[in-house]
């Protein structure tokens, strides 16, 4: 598999059904403790998205990740796809590409977009995400936002698709929350919820080629 071959071949496969639930679920975190985490939101989701960047590294596919530094909110110290929130006047286009930009320095110049997965709700933080599916003809020279990014990761294809890819671990959530949490292990740091649940959708996706 080689860049052109697999972004040949996402074009045309994006524009039909995607699995959504049917990769989603299997990923998702559950309670593993007495102490559970308890989300009720008033107001309407937020609309963002994000971006899976894909590009060829030595013959490799892979793309970027962010790793978010430590602070009080319900992602702190999480691995993420480079994203956020719209902005107005934006699609979720512009919101991923401007998102990757920011965070990593990437010039959304440079970005070539396939097409996008199924629309996910986050629901600790009441976000409606759109996964943007791109990528870039070139090594990406990676320059992360001091303030919202610890380090930058790069997942690879070939490892995201392996048969045993989905690992299983107990971990703290949110500093307090026991979960039993399927994810994907990429550079030493265990991804998980949302971003794992989005990319086992590319996962599964990738596997019927």
């Amino acid at each position: 598999m080689n860049l052109i071959t697999l972004t040949e071949w996402l074009s045309e496969r994006l524009k039909q059904p995607l699995p959504g639930s049917a990769a989603h679920e299997p990923l998702r975190a559950t309670p593993a403790g007495l102490i559970k985490p308890k989300f009720e939101h008033t107001l309407p989701p937020k609309p963002g998205s994000v971006l899976i960047l894909l590009h060829e590294d030595e013959g490799k596919i892979k793309f970027p990740l962010t790793k978010r530094p430590d602070y009080l909110g319900a992602h702190a110290g999480q691995v993420s796809l480079p994203g956020g929130k719209k902005e107005q006047g934006e699609d979720y286009i512009q919101t991923a590409l401007r998102e990757c930009e920011e965070e990593m320095g990437i010039r959304r110049s440079e970005i070539k977009v396939i097409g996008r997965l199924s629309e996910f709700f986050v629901i600790p933080s009441n976000f409606t995400i759109a996964p943007v599916v791109a990528y870039i003809t070139s090594k990406p020279e990676f320059i992360p936002q001091a303030s919202e990014v610890v380090k930058i990761l790069e997942g690879n294809i070939e490892d995201l698709i392996k048969d045993d890819a989905v690992q299983v671990k107990e971990i703290i959530a949110a500093k307090m929350f026991p979960m039993l949490a399927p994810h994907f292990l990429i550079e030493g740091e265990i991804v998980w919820g949302a971003t794992a649940m989005m990319l086992n959708e590319l996962r599964m996706i990738i596997r019927e080629m």
